[in-house]
């Protein structure tokens, strides 16, 4: 570990990945990798996730080819130099911000998306002008040895390299004097990788989760509510740090929204998800086995089958659920989605905001004061209206958590602006110089005291 960070330090400072040529270079090689590498792609995701091509195209290459293509479009602005002004006392002088890369960056992915969350920050780490080392879920084994291979053939390694390996290897990394840390997963885990990286004092990225929660209003579009909420919770077997984690449905709809959400998991996935050949399974044995557990609370009113071989779980309806259960003390993480309900708006802002912060929420009602009450009373990473997981897709938002559900932020100019250092740099004027700055007496403090009012 040692000898791969040493390297990259040697290669970083030698000053090839400052010039935008080289950086576009570079976005351009990636995205003729993956290109190249799609057929192998599908296969590896289809290996650890069981994806279809339709969701690995939708959830994991076309955001990494649409953010690619933003950052090379939109590069040469984010580098330049930006002039500021200065107050009357530093007439003369010229203000700079340099846009300037941290040096060699760590980036830690997860196994749910483990292509996109892989590689999106990595395009943000190459646009700034950084060197990677990147380390991919040992839980996507197919894609995290695709990954090494791609990079392998494509890039120096002492420009980008992959790491596999267990927990472990991860840890031995942070050990390692990195300028940067980018680590998307838990927040059990990111308060790890944020206790190590502050023994050295490296900045970091965390992109974490919570239970991220879906609220209905009585005036909502209900058919698109349950639509939209069925699309975003069950995608990828509901294993998305944004999915809806649960619905808050006002009491005076809960029956219709209950019938449209059965009537879309139809339509998606089927009346036998577990034979359908495109259905996402959980990841590995541990996960199915605690999210199985979470089955035998409340009252199931859709799904709730499973299949310990294939290990997938049906998208399942849970309702007659309490605060006190299990599902709802932690992130769920997989097809399961609890629905309580509410009388007052009031009562549901209240017990959110009070709790940690969720990544993201989705509000579905067309009242436009319920709509910014919910916003701003509520603190949340990102999130929609009358949507849900679409913001994402957004290049020109950023996307990123508050207080448990992490800090920093990224996507398109944010990803450039996470890995870079802004140098503020002032150039001062020889042709004159001011004299009131220096001790002088009563005169010069009188000329200071005035011009700072």
């Amino acid at each position: 570990m040692h000898e791969i960070a040493a390297k990259q330090k040697t290669y970083f400072f030698k000053g090839e990945t400052r010039s935008y040529s080289f950086r576009t270079a570079q976005l351009k090689s990636l995205k003729k990798m993956l290109k190249q590498y799609e057929k192998q792609i599908y296969q590896a995701l289809k290996d650890d996730l069981n994806k279809s091509k339709h969701e690995t195209l939708t959830t994991e290459l076309g955001i990494l080819y649409t953010e690619i293509d933003f950052a090379l479009k939109h590069l040469k602005d984010w580098m330049k130099p930006e002039k500021v002004e200065a107050p009357i006392t530093h007439k003369g002088t010229e203000n700079k911000i340099y846009k300037e890369p941290f040096g060699v960056c760590l980036v830690i992915a997860p196994w749910n998306y483990p292509l996109q969350l892989a590689l999106a920050p990595v395009i943000g780490a190459i646009a700034a002008g950084n060197c990677v080392v990147l380390k991919p879920s040992e839980h996507a084994q197919a894609t995290s040895a695709l990954l090494k291979r791609m990079i392998e053939t494509t890039f120096e390694s002492a420009y980008i390299t992959v790491v596999e390996g267990e927990k472990e290897v991860s840890e031995q990394l942070l050990q390692e004097p990195f300028d940067y840390v980018f680590f998307t997963g838990s927040s059990q885990v990111g308060k790890k990788v944020m206790e190590q990286a502050s023994r050295q004092l490296i900045p970091v990225t965390l992109e974490l989760g919570g239970k991220s929660p879906a609220i209905v209003d009585q005036d909502a579009n209900i058919d698109l509510a349950a639509k939209r909420i069925v699309w975003g919770k069950f995608t990828n077997a509901g294993q998305t740090c944004v999915a809806p984690d649960y619905i808050y449905v006002h009491k005076d709809i809960e029956k219709r929204l209950l019938k449209k959400l059965k009537k879309y998991i139809m339509s998606f996935y089927g009346k036998r998800p577990l034979q359908n050949k495109d259905y996402v399974k959980i990841i590995h044995k541990a996960h199915f086995s605690r999210l199985k557990a979470f089955l035998s609370e409340g009252t199931i009113v859709h799904g709730g089958g499973s299949d310990p071989d294939t290990r997938k779980i049906e998208p399942t309806i849970l309702k007659d659920i309490t605060w006190h259960d299990n599902v709802m003390q932690e992130e769920i993480f997989g097809p399961i989605l609890p629905i309580l309900t509410f009388a007052q708006l009031d009562q549901v802002i209240d017990k959110i905001a009070e709790d940690d912060h969720p990544l993201a929420l989705y509000y579905f009602g067309e009242e436009t004061e319920r709509q910014n009450q919910v916003i701003d009373r509520i603190q949340f990473g990102g999130g929609s209206i009358n949507d849900s997981l679409y913001h994402l897709g957004n290049p020109h938002l950023p996307f990123g958590g508050i207080g448990t559900s992490g800090m920093g932020a990224y996507h398109g100019k944010y990803s450039f602006e996470t890995f870079t250092h802004r140098k503020s740099v002032m150039k001062q004027s020889t042709k004159f110089d001011l004299p009131f700055r220096y001790p002088g007496g009563k005169l010069s403090h009188a000329i200071v005291k005035r011009l700072m009012k």
